[in-house]
């Protein structure tokens, strides 16, 4: 029985941009085209304000209940025919939205659209992580998340060209259109067919690994761990379910994922927490919206030198920084009471969130297994996506029983916490700067830096 090896991984950008980034900002140009009628559909069909922003809510629900599936799809099938099932159930999500007759079947297709973005996501990340050698893989992740950033950014004003001709109809109609885009693309790249092929050879016959990697434990963050992908007397794999990697490697997931929760919760905090505060200091909806843009500038023109900087010097001297920005720019809202204020606090959060682009991703990456990779990295998102929901939700708890500037501040120690709690794990995961403590050739050794044996005391 013949094996089937993967393709190499490949050290520079240039090949692969197409097949990583494209189908990324076409499907990225549709949601944000979609996104800022959402709310408005829901009240044309009846809802109530409360109703829309469940409405809106359940686009979080759909990626949050999707996240373990897109794993266990992305295993089966592979990341090239999981982008295009994505790609169309997203077309299709966008059109029944954009037609919808109700409330109800509104809020279905929002949901589809959650379930279609997290298999997408999860694709996308799993692809990149394969394809791309660790030395490059920060940048490969970081530009991703920024190409996102690009799309969502590049989206509303398509929408609005369109509005005037379609009526709110047309944004949903660039949004289908987009994602059949993104679908055809997928369908004509290369790279990703040639992959694709090779993934699913690998499952007809049943590629061997050999029991020396599988009792040895893993090679690095991305090797085998023990246990996992244990081959039989015929040579044939285990059968990997979500679960069952998600148990071989809860210990990543309890110490490095808890960083992940404090990431996710202090951005999507920071979306929440600054218009809100602008119309507490009595800003019109323009000047907030000047500021989400000073703020989102300086995000966006940060993502690429975000993961230079975690390829050439190791993700914790970005991961740490990009807390600790955000911490400050949190906990100095309460002070920001004029327009030029909470601009440079804005401005502050975005350099922050900034210099994190792709940080997510790329810990995910280096955490991820090489067997069971994909079902690791749809529990990893699950565990980011809680994060974004809690974020909010904790803003609002604490404001309910205190105030809005006391939130910020609650959330800006949640992001000096996890900027401590990054500084601890994060060397244990990193390809490129591993934790120097004890000896060197320790820390070198397969054994040392597998993800399932690390401990604070090594």
């Amino acid at each position: 029985m013949r094996r089937v090896s993967s393709t190499p991984q490949v050290t520079s950008l240039r090949p692969i941009a197409v097949a990583a980034y494209g189908p990324t900002v076409l499907s990225s140009i549709g949601t944000g085209a979609v996104l800022p009628v959402l709310a408005l559909t829901a009240r044309d069909l009846g809802a109530s304000v409360g109703t829309a922003a469940v409405i809106l809510s359940l686009l979080g629900v759909g990626m949050l209940v999707g996240d373990l599936p897109a794993g266990a799809l992305a295993a089966r099938f592979g990341e090239r025919r999981a982008l295009l099932a994505a790609s169309l159930a997203e077309a299709v999500g966008m059109a029944a939205a954009g037609l919808a007759p109700s409330v109800l079947t509104l809020g279905s297709a929002v949901l589809a659209l959650g379930l279609a973005g997290s298999v997408f996501g999860l694709a996308r990340h799993a692809y990149l992580t394969e394809a791309v050698a660790p030395s490059l893989r920060a940048r490969a992740l970081s530009t991703l998340g920024g190409v996102h950033r690009v799309g969502i950014f590049v989206g509303p004003f398509l929408g609005a060209a369109v509005l005037g001709w379609w009526g709110n109809i047309g944004p949903y109609a660039v949004g289908a259109a987009a994602a059949l885009a993104a679908a055809a693309l997928v369908s004509v790249t290369t790279d990703l067919a040639v992959r694709d092929a090779a993934h699913q050879a690998q499952r007809a016959t049943g590629a061997r690994v050999t029991r020396a990697r599988a009792d040895g434990g893993g090679s690095g963050a991305g090797g085998v761990s023990a246990g996992a992908g244990r081959a039989d007397q015929v040579g044939r794999p285990e059968r990997l379910t979500v679960m069952s990697v998600l148990r071989t490697h809860r210990r990543v997931l309890t110490t490095l994922g808890v960083g992940v929760l404090a990431v996710a919760a202090t951005r999507a905090a920071r979306n929440a927490i600054v218009p809100l505060w602008a119309e507490a200091i009595g800003l019109d909806a323009t000047s907030t919206s000047i500021v989400f843009g000073l703020s989102g500038a300086a995000d966006m023109l940060l993502f690429y030198p975000a993961g230079w900087a975690m390829d050439r010097f190791g993700r914790v001297h970005v991961a740490v920084p990009s807390m600790l920005l955000l911490g400050l720019g949190m906990v100095l809202i309460p002070f920001a009471s004029t327009f030029w204020a909470l601009v440079v606090v804005a401005t502050v959060l975005g350099i922050g969130n900034g210099i994190g682009s792709g940080i997510l991703m790329t810990l995910g990456a280096d955490a991820s297994p090489q067997v069971g990779r994909a079902q690791f990295l749809g529990g990893w998102r699950l565990m980011g996506d809680v994060g974004w929901a809690g974020g909010p939700a904790l803003v609002s708890a604490v404001a309910v029983f205190g105030s809005l500037g006391t939130a910020a501040v609650a959330m800006g120690v949640v992001a000096w916490v996890g900027a401590a709690w990054l500084r601890v794990w994060v060397p244990r995961f990193d390809p490129i700067r591993p934790g120097r403590s004890g000896s060197s050739a320790r820390a070198s050794s397969p054994k040392a830096s597998d993800p399932q044996r690390l401990t604070p005391e090594q």
